[in-house]
């Protein structure tokens, strides 16, 4: 059921999306249809001597870009060749879910991917086996939350992406749908010449 105070990607989901997985992969039972369950943003910065420094910058971009408070991420285990030891914060991460999760991805597939330069869709190699989704950003300047003057040091993420998809053809569909520019949809079939028109064959030999 829509509500008015849905986010508009969640109004999407449930007027469009979810009719037009069920026509394409023939879902008998609507608990069948995939739904994203969470989105994790996380960010590791590793065991150096200004970790402390990186630790607190990487808590304050995650916190203005996912709007949510993040906690620290702990080492499993001490590692002498780095320095580390365990129950040492190497990071920082914020699950989100419902609206936030949805006015986040909103924000991520709509504003800030098209920001990214030479921009030309997303991998689709990153699904897990399960029906989930990591995406890797390199740094946080394409969130237009972030005032670039402001910077103090690049921080990149890892947002994965959780669904109850059973496949990655599930959730490669459901995540389209929901607008993931992939890299493949920018792909277009070369047409061979005998099948091109005689204008087009011409041009296509003289390049």
């Amino acid at each position: 059921m829509v509500s008015q105070l849905d986010p508009e990607l969640l109004s999407d989901y449930k007027t469009r999306v979810v009719p037009a997985l069920r026509e394409k992969h023939g879902y008998a039972n609507i608990h069948e249809i995939p739904k994203i369950r969470k989105v994790v943003v996380n960010s590791s910065i590793g065991a150096g001597t200004d970790a402390k420094e990186a630790l607190e910058i990487a808590k304050a971009e995650i916190g203005l870009i996912t709007g949510q408070r993040p906690v620290p991420t702990l080492a499993q285990k001490s590692i002498a060749n780095f320095k580390l030891r365990k129950g040492q914060a190497i990071g920082a991460k914020v699950t989100l879910r419902g609206r936030m999760m949805y006015e986040f991805l909103e924000r991520l597939i709509k504003m800030s991917l098209p920001r990214i330069r030479d921009f030309r869709g997303v991998s689709t190699k990153a699904f897990d086996g399960k029906g989930n989704y990591t995406l890797g950003v390199s740094d946080q300047s394409i969130f237009p939350e972030i005032e670039l003057d402001k910077i103090k040091r690049n921080i990149g993420f890892d947002i994965t992406i959780v669904t109850t998809a059973r496949t990655n053809d599930e959730a490669k569909s459901l995540l389209s749908e929901l607008g993931m520019p992939f890299s493949d949809k920018a792909k277009k079939p070369v047409r061979k010449a005998e099948e091109q028109p005689p204008e087009e064959a011409a041009a296509s030999t003289q390049r």
